[in-house]
């Protein structure tokens, strides 16, 4: 008799979650508030670490098709001076996997149409989780309902419910003082230009990163150092504005993109650790379990991360809260230790005032990218356990 999950939340790591799961023989809903499934953001990076769980997953034949290889990234001034430069040879040789770059919509899509059909049901809001008994209440389009299922996994993203009901009290997300916009500009408005990998140029308190999409679209990124919710209806030329003088193609990039393709969003991170990830049968995953800044690239690459975690946790063990203790004990450390580094790269990126700034930018300079790479490995280096693989076959039903 297979068993039962409901896992709470439609974004990466609920669906790889779910996907996971299904392929180890449970027997999965899951619940989505929205009307239907859709990713809400622009490009999207996976380092080596999320492509072997992509590979675990089954779909790393979708991501090598629909992804831009990244193997390759540097720092800028903003004047253009190049402060650091890695190459694709040398991740390659050193993590066996390149980095991807891809739309985020490309990556949902790629998850939910691996699902078998009845899986997904969007338009339920969960209203509570009930960790002893292992029940979730939820009002869907026939009303309210409650469901017990074997196992309940919370993904439900940066501003959880679920955690909220787990532990109460527990401090919210903290911002982490600055503002991100990206944008994505089509292919025809940046034939011509000469784009590598992923590159990210640093100013006094703001940044500007950029990631060549498969489809010649290129994938864009802005920081600004501001109070909480600043600058709220902030238009193209006003960013423009932000980064006048810097190098090119930053202004083509800014001139070039559909006003309808700018997202804003203030910046947090889970940065008071909770105490556990797991209570009865319920576990906490992704955002919901360690928001964590974008400045390492790591949020989804950890929620894909623990997907497989827990999958092959619950696979080895089939009593569902020794594993999820198991699953615990892993992924909180690793998770946890990133949400702090993550913070303070953040801080460091974003120096601001010009002492700070200039001393960031000859620390970038003078590390050799041999030092570099070794600091990055221990994030990098995660695969999964050793001889796991998913139990049934790829592809929906």
């Amino acid at each position: 008799m297979d068993r039962t999950a409901v896992v709470i939340g439609g974004g990466v790591g609920g669906l790889a979650t779910a996907l996971a799961l299904t392929r180890t023989g449970w027997k999965v809903a899951l619940f989505e508030q929205a009307q239907e499934i859709r990713a809400l953001g622009a490009g999207i990076t996976l380092a080596p670490n999320a492509v072997r769980a992509i590979d675990w997953l089954g779909l790393g034949g979708e991501l090598r098709a629909t992804g831009v290889i990244q193997g390759g990234a540097g720092l800028r001034t903003s004047s253009g001076h190049w402060l650091m430069r890695t190459h694709i040879e040398e991740l390659k040789r050193r993590f066996g996997v390149p980095g991807f770059a891809l739309h985020r919509t490309d990556l949902i899509t790629m998850l939910t149409k691996a699902l078998p059909e009845n899986v997904i049901s969007t338009g339920h809001r969960v209203t509570d989780v009930n960790a002893a008994e292992g029940t979730v209440s939820y009002t869907g389009p026939q009303g309210p309902r409650t469901v017990t299922a074997d196992l309940v996994v919370a993904s439900d993203g940066l501003h959880s419910r679920s955690r909220e009901k787990l532990f109460p009290g527990h401090p919210a997300p903290a911002y982490a003082n600055y503002i991100t916009w990206r944008g994505v500009v089509p292919e025809e408005k940046v034939s011509g230009l000469r784009l590598g990998s992923l590159t990210e140029s640093w100013g006094r308190g703001r940044r500007f990163g950029i990631a060549p999409l498969v489809d010649g679209r290129v994938y864009w990124y802005a920081t600004l150092g501001l109070p909480e919710g600043s600058l709220p209806e902030a238009t193209l030329e006003e960013l423009a504005d932000c980064f006048r003088g810097w190098h090119e193609p930053i202004p083509h990039l800014l001139a070039s993109t559909p006003p309808e393709s700018l997202l804003r969003h203030d910046i947090y991170s889970l940065t008071t650790p909770l105490p556990t990830y797991v209570a009865g049968s319920v576990a906490l995953l992704g955002d919901a379990a360690h928001a964590v800044t974008p400045d390492l690239a790591q949020g989804a690459c950890q929620a894909l991360e623990d997907a497989v975690t827990l999958a092959e946790t619950l696979d080895r063990e089939p009593d569902v809260r020794a594993a999820l203790k198991a699953y615990d004990m892993v992924r909180r450390p690793r998770t946890q230790r990133l949400v702090r580094v993550s913070a303070q790269a953040g801080r460091l990126a974003q120096a601001h005032r010009p002492v700070t700034a200039f001393l960031r930018d000859a620390l970038a300079w003078v590390v050799p990218t041999p030092l570099y790479m070794r600091i990055i490995t221990e994030t990098l280096s995660w695969r999964p356990a050793p001889g796991s693989r998913p139990t049934r076959p790829i592809g929906p039903g």
